[in-house]
């Protein structure tokens, strides 16, 4: 926080304007401290003006806010009269409201249930007509057919027309009966549909006739009665729909001329409460004025009255706090340090950290490019789908994936091994034989160029840890003089600050015990709360609030000196912390820098040795080789043997093999560059 004030009386001071003779934070300082006393004296002659015109004002403002005070009160009786009466008609329009909603609710109800009752009525009136008009339809085609019964009338068409007439659910069952004992005549065992071959017998059917005759004429009546029930149910249905329509209308004209009533009398009131409450408004706002008038009025005088004491003391203490701020303890020390004290650390800020650098490994990019060249040599489309995995996939996964792929292509080769008859058996020998011999010199060549690749990164790292502890030793010689400079120039720093902050406090205490006393002197006068239009806006201009000196630009004064006060011991307590932490960074530094330098050469005997272990692996490794290769020839030369007799034409096993044998080897080359960063 000490650094930002710091930081900012700089800014501050660097913008007042400056000549040679005070171009310094010092300097600039003891000009403006001249400046305030000049203008103490200016302000204390131009307020006695002010004043004179100010008391003036005063004595006639009281006669007129009284006048305007009474006016407002008589305008708020006459307005609350009327709101009480508007009050009055709105509760009467709003009960016969609520009245005449309760009638139009109960006639909607009503409507509703005289028409869930009409629809009932006209679903049952509906439901029977249609038995009475199928009743009818039946009877007309029983009695068609029993009137015209003649010799070549087929006796199953009379029965199944009387059968129909006996099923209606609105025939008596008397008549059932009778129609039952009319079609039992000549069947024995009882009632039958199935009509004999011989045409229809004459039989006493003029009782039945007439049975249904008579039927008809009275479902005929009944359905003109139910017809007339219908109609007559309807009309009485459309009258009280009519009468309880009318009634909802009239009542709904009426709610609607009391709410307009109603919405009317409501904008009277309001208007006329806006109006109280600004009739109301006006007159507090008299009032209040006249209250401040008066203390303003008060408070004016008494501030005035200790305003022209307060600045000839004022004057007085900033000419002693010039002197002591051009005594050569301060000014000197101040123009030696200040003006470069942010600088001054900004330079000396040094990470350590930065001594180390970081490594860069290109082998993922090395591999992607390798296989793709492998590739398109072999026309490989599964190698130049590795290499674009093994460009975009993580690094730590690039190893497992190419293994992986080994290690399926070589499963895969097992696999084309079905062959028919002797050839399947010959082949399939001879493959295991050669896939396992080439599987075995793949592995030890890809030992061997892993072993090579290994000793070439051993080589690689014992050459980069020899550089990193010569390095070390160079910085760790370049910080030792650092340390020993910083220490010196330390030491002077502090010393000089110790005697510049002894002066600049005795300026400060004497600036800063006038202002504590002028504001003890004058506090009681801090009452006036300005209202939004009061009498401080219309009063000639005088001077705001009580005097407690130039408290703005005394204020920023004190306020510089004390950032300088500050600045000089924050130059004391950083300089000190900077060394100490300096002298503790430093120790860390070499304590680090001694560990790494011992734990590189411990690293350099411990490659050197796996250098040497390695080389004696490849050597092992290649008579190994040697041997398989010579079991892979003899194979091989069998299979030439077999294949004039046992190899189709087109694309050979032994081309897929090849293909995936490159495959397989470009992909163990991949391994044997990555060996290297296995090391680590």
């Amino acid at each position: 926080m000490q650094t930002c004030v710091g930081a900012l009386a700089v800014l501050l001071l660097a913008a007042l304007p400056c000549h040679a003779s005070d171009a310094t934070p010092l300097g600039k300082v003891i000009k403006m401290l001249d400046e305030m006393a000049v203008k103490g004296q200016a302000e204390k002659n131009e307020e006695e003006v002010k004043f004179a015109a100010f008391s003036t004002w005063c004595s006639g403002q009281t006669t007129s806010k009284t006048e305007e005070i009474k006016a407002g009160e008589a305008e708020m009786e006459m307005q609350a009269a009327t709101i009480q009466k508007a009050a009055a008609r709105i509760r009467s329009l709003t009960a016969r409201v609520h009245e005449l909603d309760e009638d139009v609710s109960r006639w909607n109800q009503d409507k509703k249930s005289a028409s869930t009752v009409r629809a009932s009525e006209k679903a049952d009136y509906t439901s029977t007509a249609a038995d009475y008009s199928e009743s009818l339809d039946a009877l007309d085609q029983a009695i068609t057919v029993l009137k015209k019964r003649s010799a070549d009338t087929a006796q199953a068409d009379l029965i199944q027309t009387v059968a129909k007439v006996h099923q209606l659910k609105l025939v008596p069952m008397k008549a059932k009966k009778a129609l039952s004992a009319f079609l039992q005549q000549g069947q024995p065992d009882g009632l039958a549909y199935e009509a004999p071959e011989a045409n229809a017998y004459e039989s006493q059917s003029g009782g039945v006739v007439e049975m249904l005759e008579k039927l008809k004429v009275e479902f005929a009546g009944k359905k003109s009665e139910l017809d007339k029930e219908e109609m007559n149910a309807h009309h009485a249905f459309e009258q009280i729909m009519q009468m309880l329509s009318d009634n909802i209308e009239n009542a709904e004209f009426e709610i609607s001329k009391k709410r307009t009533g109603t919405a009317e009398t409501q904008k009277l009131k309001a208007e006329t409460e806006g109006n109280l409450a600004a009739t109301t408004a006006d007159k507090n706002e008299d009032v209040k004025y006249k209250q401040d008038m008066v203390s303003l009025c008060k408070l004016k005088k008494t501030d005035f009255e200790s305003r022209q004491k307060l600045r000839g003391d004022e004057i007085a203490a900033l000419k002693q706090a010039v002197e002591i701020m051009q005594s050569q303890g301060v000014k000197g020390s101040g123009d030696k340090h200040l003006p470069t004290l942010l600088q001054y650390h900004r330079e000396r800020k040094v990470s350590l950290a930065q001594l180390r650098n970081n490594d860069y490994n290109p082998l993922q990019a090395r591999i992607s490019s390798f296989l793709a060249g492998r590739a398109k040599t072999i026309d490989s489309r599964l190698l130049a789908m590795v290499s674009q995995r093994v460009a975009a996939d993580p690094f730590t996964k690039v190893k497992k994936m190419v293994k992986d792929l080994i290690s399926k292509l070589m499963a895969e080769g097992t696999e084309e091994t079905e062959h028919k008859g002797w050839c399947d058996t010959e082949l399939t020998t001879n493959k295991q034989t050669r896939d396992k011999k080439s599987a075995e010199v793949s592995k030890y060549n890809a030992e061997i160029e892993d072993l090579n690749a290994e000793i070439s990164q051993l080589g690689q790292d014992l050459e980069d840890l020899h550089a990193g502890v010569a390095e070390l030793t160079e910085a760790m010689a370049t910080a030792t003089s650092t340390r020993t400079d910083a220490k010196a120039a330390n030491a002077a720093t502090i010393k000089e600050a110790k005697e510049a902050q002894a002066g600049v406090s005795s300026a400060v205490a004497i600036l800063k015990d006038f202002y504590a006393k002028s504001a003890e002197a004058t506090a009681f006068t801090q009452q006036t709360v300005k209202a939004k239009k009061g009498p401080a806006d219309d009063a000639p201009e005088t001077f705001e609030g009580s005097y407690k000196g130039q408290m703005g630009e005394g204020g920023s004064v004190v306020d510089f000196l004390e950032v300088i006060l500050s600045d000089f011991a924050r130059l004391e307590s950083e300089t000190a912390s900077s060394e100490a932490m300096e002298a503790d960074n430093y120790e860390k530094y070499m304590n680090d820098s001694k560990m790494d330098k011992a734990l590189k050469e411990n690293m350099i005997g411990h490659k050197e040795n796996t250098k040497v272990d390695k080389e004696s692996e490849v050597h092992s490794t290649g008579r190994d080789l040697k041997s398989t290769q010579e079991q892979l020839d003899k194979a091989m030369a069998y299979y030439e043997k077999l294949k004039p007799t046992c190899v189709d034409s087109g694309i050979t096993y032994e081309e897929r093999v090849k293909r995936r044998e490159q495959e397989i080897q470009s992909l163990q080359e991949a391994l044997k560059i990555l060996a290297g960063t296995d090391i680590a």
